[in-house]
């Protein structure tokens, strides 16, 4: 495992990449950097990467009787266009989709790139982020704040 100085973040292969070892880098990345990264080429490549193994992470048993859409929209900063995302909880599944949809969140969540990554990696709590600004919330409430019980979050 290379030292997280020794990381290129424009290069790494973050489909090789475990949670676990996600988590680590994310942690010992600086907020500049990762706001970088974020803004440039490799942002919707990361995005996808965490979104698609969201399935993977998903507990069906710490959800189970839950039917809900959410909505992720991870805003660029930069004046470019932010990235939406909706993942469906219902029958014991998990889907992603790429893209927002004509279908009515029972959530939405939005928050800049850095926060949503420090966020699914366990380097950030939802409340933390929410009471200072940095995670907006719009609907169910009660759902926000269970819906990290229904994903196994690595522990960096």
């Amino acid at each position: 495992m290379p030292a997280l100085d020794d990381l290129d973040l424009e290069t790494l292969d973050f489909g090789s990449v475990e949670p676990v070892e996600f988590a680590r880098i994310v942690r010992g990345t600086p907020n500049r950097q990762i706001t970088e990264l974020m803004s440039g080429e490799q942002r919707r490549r990361v995005l996808d990467e965490v979104f698609g193994r969201m399935h993977t992470l998903f507990k069906p048993d710490a959800a189970a009787g839950k039917d809900a859409l959410i909505r992720w929209r991870i805003t660029a900063g930069d004046g470019g266009e932010d990235d939406v995302y909706e993942t469906h909880i219902g029958g014991g599944t998990c889907t992603v989709t790429p893209e927002r949809t004509d279908r009515e969140p029972q959530l939405s969540l939005t928050m800049a790139a850095p926060e949503f990554l420090r966020l699914v990696s366990g380097n950030a709590s939802g409340p933390t982020l929410f009471f200072t600004r940095k995670l907006k919330v719009k609907g169910d409430i009660r759902l926000a704040g269970g819906l990290t019980y229904y994903f196994d979050i690595p522990k960096p």
